[in-house]
């Protein structure tokens, strides 16, 4: 049975990953009616933000959360918690 893995933070990421869903639905429904493209530029940029800040809390947890087990952890576990800790990186 595979591990479910969750951090603290993931429920409030979810709220704002639902509210980027929200802004891009909007983003859609105001092009099909022809709305200004400042009004669609600026909903643009709330799903932009939204979403970069849901990677960035989600980055920084799990770095902590690897750091953690880095200094707490021994032999493979810590080999492991390095591992992730540096494939991670590449989505900052």
């Amino acid at each position: 049975m595979p591990h479910i893995h969750t951090h603290e933070t993931h429920p409030a990421t979810i709220k704002r990953l639902r509210r980027a869903g929200g802004h891009l639905a909007s983003v859609i429904t105001m092009l099909e009616q022809g709305k200004p493209c400042l009004d669609v530029a600026q909903q643009l940029q709330a799903v932009e933000k939204a979403v970069a800040q849901a990677k960035k809390t989600l980055i920084q947890d799990h770095l902590d959360h690897c750091l953690k087990h880095m200094v707490e952890g021994s032999g493979e576990a810590k080999g492991s918690s390095f591992e992730e800790f540096r494939l991670i990186t590449k989505y900052l």
